[in-house]
């Protein structure tokens, strides 16, 4: 019996996350499985029901749309998912579910490295869900005090602000970028959605460019900051990040992290 995990969300094909943790298992020899699930919002009550009953089950992690629905549907939640109020990551533990999230991880790592080429003293946030939340949540553990959400939803980006005490008020999605830092936190941009339509010669010359979308590698935002001079990061390097931080939590072991099997492992995932 092969116990698994996996990745659940709307849309999911595009994911990375089941040649990242596939990669580690084969690595450790270990015997389990991550998948990719396809689940829709009004879907994820009756799936997560049905797989707390399946005995093969190691957890998921948990991506767009779904990080605030699922939170709601878990027995318990650390400190980390309280914080921002959004779960990746769904645990069985004993009879309990367990909600946590791994992205804040993912993402301190990327802004670190950023950090040391560029000031991270304002940062502009596309987005008001699940990932912009471990977003602003990282930014503060950082000591960035000066955090701007810029997103569609004016009452959710308000909720945002007030939630996590931010200094500026939020502004509209297409507002100018003056700070220091750029994070879209959005889909836009994505494989299969919405191009993402944003005007980067705003931002000063020491400008950073953080990009959460995965596919295509690199993205257009990513491509765009790099020929305005900006130090810029995809989606890549916080999806590793936060499934280095999962795994143990799925699978009982800690996953190979040296430069040689790191520089295996995302020559794989660029091809």
């Amino acid at each position: 019996m092969t116990s698994f995990a996996e990745v659940i969300g709307d849309p999911v094909e595009h994911s990375k996350s089941p040649l990242i943790h596939g990669f580690w298992l084969e690595r450790l020899g270990l015997e389990a499985e991550y998948r990719r699930t396809r689940i829709t919002r009004e879907e994820l009550p009756a799936f997560i029901a049905a797989r707390r009953l399946d005995p093969r089950w190691r957890g998921c992690n948990v991506t767009m749309p779904l990080k605030l629905d699922a939170l709601m549907l878990a027995d318990e939640r650390s400190d980390r998912a309280v914080q921002t109020g959004a779960t990746n990551c769904l645990l069985p533990r004993e009879k309990e579910l367990v909600a946590d999230n791994t992205d804040i991880a993912g993402v301190i790592a990327v802004v670190v490295r950023l950090a040391t080429l560029r000031p991270t003293a304002t940062v502009t946030v596309l987005g008001s869900g699940g990932a912009a939340r471990a977003v602003i949540v990282a930014l503060k553990q950082l000591g960035t005090a000066n955090v701007v959400v810029q997103a569609r939803n004016r009452d959710e980006a308000q909720s945002l602000a007030q939630r996590f005490a931010l200094a500026f008020p939020p502004q509209p999605f297409d507002a100018p970028v003056r700070t220091d830092g750029l994070v879209n936190a959005t889909p836009l941009g994505m494989t299969g959605s919405a191009p993402l339509d944003i005007d980067l010669s705003t931002m000063p010359k020491h400008g950073w460019v953080f990009d959460l979308v995965t596919s295509p590698n690199p993205t257009e935002l990513v491509t765009s900051a790099e020929r305005h001079g900006f130090a810029a990061s995809g989606g890549l390097a916080m999806l590793v990040e936060q499934a280095a931080a999962a795994f143990p939590l799925f699978f009982g072991r800690e996953p190979p992290r040296d430069p040689e099997t790191d520089a295996a492992l995302y020559a794989m995932l660029s091809s």
